[in-house]
């Protein structure tokens, strides 16, 4: 494999230029920016942050993304008034080496102002992107990531066993690879406990899910969803043991906060989880986890790819980090099929088995860290939700 090498020594498997929106004011200009500027020989990705108010969670994050290793440069949209610290943004992002350019719509004259002047920075920026050499990749510079969307009563015995199967191949050879959804392994605290690689990871897992019980109470419901009993599910506690089963079965490493970076922590390689639920009392102004904020979290945390498996089905992609579907239930999988890269449906329909799958799935993750467009990818799909949070550990 190779991958594109960086000026902070990190490597991406894709090369694009961000734009970036710090409140949603700014949101129509950067989007007219980008729409101008795409290009197959040059993508050019929409990412922002919607809120006005200050948020150390979302500055955090968006600092993350913005020097994701998949992006080469990044062009600042602010409106002016905002309480982001949009000076500290970009001097982040110039700290790393990459290209970066900074628009204040008003202080820039306006709409067509700014747009204006944002084309021209993308395209000021273009030949330093375009010229980013390719240099070798190996597993254990590769971080990759996992969410469920749209689980069904195929998903804990073929899709999610797959990618748990393929997380241990990755450990094994090296890599990184992430996991969470809190709120979706409710009942499974103590088998998690028994798999940190110390007593005290174990005691951060087995506690993490229990904050995620206590805020899904507050809030009134859980992740159960009606489509995952329309899909044959039955119980959270039956979702949840589905949902475990795509973390493999390795020793877990840490317990992780959206944003931190396991590399960065001194815990390069091995097995993550990741806390998404938000610290203190449930606020109703912070939103429910949903699945493309996750794969958002999981970006901020280093990782260049994401596995999402679903039995019911989904389109969601995402910008910036390529989305592999891995699909659990061949009758959707032939519904989906344009959207879905993998049919790990063979399982019960074929009689293929799990290691197949996953052997299968292997190959796709190297190919698309070579370069091949995965399903979302090639039908334009690049979902990106970032809202407020709030955790203790900065």
């Amino acid at each position: 494999m190779t991958g594109y090498i960086r000026k902070d020594k990190r490597k991406g498997i894709r090369n694009v230029i961000a734009v970036a929106y710090l409140v949603e004011c700014a949101h129509h200009v950067a989007e007219q920016i980008v729409r101008q500027t795409d290009s197959e020989a040059l993508p050019v990705h929409l990412i922002g942050f919607g809120g006005c108010a200050p948020n150390a969670y979302a500055q955090r994050m968006m600092e993350r993304l913005c020097t994701h290793p998949n992006v080469g440069g990044v062009v600042i949209v602010s409106l002016g008034c905002e309480n982001f610290l949009r000076d500290q943004l970009l001097e982040v992002v110039k700290a790393s080496g990459r290209e970066a350019a900074l628009i204040v719509i008003q202080e820039d004259g306006g709409t067509h102002a700014s747009i204006s002047r944002g084309v021209e920075a993308v395209k000021a920026m273009t030949p330093a992107v375009q010229a980013v050499p390719k240099v070798e990749l190996h597993w254990q510079e590769l971080c990759i990531g996992t969410v469920c969307g749209g689980s069904d009563a195929c998903s804990g015995i073929t899709a999610n066993p797959a990618v748990g199967r393929t997380f241990d191949q990755l450990v094994d050879a090296g890599a990184t690879c992430i996991f969470e959804e809190p709120g979706e392994l409710i009942g499974c605290e103590a088998m998690l406990r028994e798999r940190g690689i110390t007593a005290d990871v174990g005691q951060q897992l087995y506690e993490c899910i229990h904050k995620a019980d206590i805020y899904y109470k507050k809030m009134g419901h859980d992740s159960f969803s009606q489509g995952n009993a329309e899909g044959g599910l039955t119980t959270i506690e039956e979702k949840s043991l589905g949902s475990y089963a795509k973390s493999g079965s390795r020793d877990i490493n840490g317990l992780i906060r959206p944003g931190e970076i396991p590399v960065t922590l001194g815990r390069e390689g091995g097995l993550y989880m990741m806390d998404v639920v938000p610290d203190g009392e449930a606020r109703w102004g912070f939103p429910n986890v949903s699945d493309t904020a996750e794969i958002v979290e999981m970006m901020a945390s280093g990782c260049h790819m994401v596995l999402y498996t679903t039995g019911r089905g989904s389109v969601a992609g995402s910008a910036i980090a390529p989305v592999i579907k891995v699909c659990s239930n061949p009758i959707t999988y032939e519904r989906l099929n344009e959207d879905m890269d993998l049919n790990a449906g063979r399982i019960i329909s074929k009689g293929a088995t799990i290691g197949e799958i996953s052997v299968e799935l292997l190959h796709l993750i190297e190919q698309v860290a070579e370069g091949q467009m995965t399903k979302s990818e090639a039908l334009g799909h690049r979902e990106f939700f970032l809202g407020y949070k709030e955790f203790c550990r900065k």
